[in-house]
């Protein structure tokens, strides 16, 4: 078994990363307010159809105020949040809380990949995680930990742990992963237990678990896809536009490092909604820091600050072929030079698409789903993170889940 070593225990938190980025936005709150609160009130800044209502009603409001009073306050509150925010990030960073579970040791590795088998008596279920965040967002801590969960209740769950690509590994492929690692931690996984495995892959691990799949049906009893995207253009395709026409502003770090940075990468998901880190942050500073949510929140920043750097071929066709041209959806995504087309999936799957998700948006997930012929689908009442560890979910989707990886085998 291995667990935290020392110098995690004793080492200070990074995050939230990128930290100048989330104090810039803190201070540019600060400055956008002074500077566009007489613009409004001149009736020069033309606010989006949506907002047109509300900030209407609020200069009506405020009409009688005195200006200069009112200035004031708009830099006292903005202050006041930069202050919350600093606030909420020292009392995450002197937190006493650690990650408390051991990880099993590793039944088989490739360079930094490591295949972890959980234990239990059941049907082999191989878990395929995201290539951008820690694998042990499956397995959290004690509390908050799927994969020890399910060894209680009939299966045996695995966890394909991809590692830190190190300097040869940022040349490594989509097809290397798909058809290279997934494929051969998936044949270890047969070998050892006898018998096809269901394979489970969460967000972008649900595409290389399909693309596993079909590469490799004599070795799938059934297919799991956690908030797993495929139509990249259904929902807000003007956002996958975008992210694809920023490939070539991040050319420059891909060929310096041979991969995007962990910090590039939370920038741009921090670009959804620039503005969580101030809420949250601000929100924890107000808990009981021994409150099982006040640790459930550090945990989930350590794993969200312990990221990992994504291959420059694969960040290049994440944003070039799947944000940019749509071929999972349009039929052009290949695996080892065959067309990765659900419809040939003939086993049966499920799909949990996460009503609240904003990073995969709940309309490409389903597409995914309607193309698979033997396909159920369930939406839990949750976010994209949320929905392997918020409060709840263990009623709304690891035992939707565990009961259908037992039907699955019949």
């Amino acid at each position: 078994m291995t667990g935290p070593q020392t110098d995690d225990i004793t080492r200070p938190r990074l995050g939230p990363r990128p930290l100048p980025l989330h104090l810039g936005l803190a201070a540019w709150q600060v400055t956008s307010s002074s500077v566009a609160l007489p613009l409004s009130n001149d009736g020069w800044i033309g606010w989006k159809p949506h907002l047109r209502k509300r900030a209407e009603a609020l200069r009506s409001d405020l009409a009688e105020a005195d200006p200069e009073a009112l200035a004031q306050a708009v830099i006292a509150e903005g202050i006041r949040r930069a202050g919350a925010l600093i606030s909420g990030i020292e009392c995450y960073r002197r937190h006493p809380w650690r990650r408390d579970v051991e990880e099993p040791a590793g039944v088989w590795n490739e360079g930094s990949t490591v295949l972890r088998d959980y234990g239990g008596e059941g049907p082999p279920v191989l878990f395929v995680p995201s290539l951008i965040n820690r694998a042990y967002i499956l397995d959290l801590s004690r509390r908050h930990s799927l994969l020890r969960w399910l060894a209680k209740q009939g299966a045996n769950p695995w966890l394909v742990d991809w590692g830190v690509p190190d300097c040869e590994e940022r040349a490594l492929t989509l097809d290397d992963y798909v058809a290279g690692r997934l494929a051969n931690a998936l044949d270890v996984v047969c070998r050892h237990t006898g018998r096809p495995a269901v394979l489970v892959g969460y967000c972008m691990g649900g595409l290389l678990a399909l693309g596993a799949a079909l590469h490799r049906p004599d070795a799938v009893s059934g297919l799991g896809l956690l908030a797993t995207p495929w139509d990249f253009h259904a929902g807000d395709g003007a956002r996958a536009r975008a992210l694809a026409a920023m490939l070539p502003a991040l050319e420059p770090q891909l060929a310096l490092f041979g991969a995007l940075p962990v910090d590039t990468l939370q920038a741009l998901f921090a670009g959804l909604d620039p503005f969580a880190v101030q809420r949250k942050f601000e929100g924890f500073a107000k808990l009981d820091p021994e409150s099982p949510k006040a640790c459930l929140f550090v945990a989930l920043e350590d794993w969200l600050n312990d990221g990992v750097p994504l291959a420059a071929p694969v960040a290049r066709a994440c944003f070039r072929d799947w944000y940019g041209e749509n071929r999972p959806a349009t039929g052009r995504w290949t695996v080892a030079g065959t067309t990765v087309d659900p419809a040939a999936f003939d086993g049966p799957a499920l799909a949990m698409i996460p009503a609240r998700d904003r990073i995969v948006p709940p309309d490409s997930a389903q597409a995914l789903a309607r193309s698979l012929p033997r396909c159920e689908t369930l939406s839990p009442g949750a976010g994209h993170i949320g929905m392997v560890v918020g409060s709840g979910m263990r009623d709304a989707v690891w035992r939707p889940l565990a009961q259908w990886i037992a039907a699955s085998q019949h």
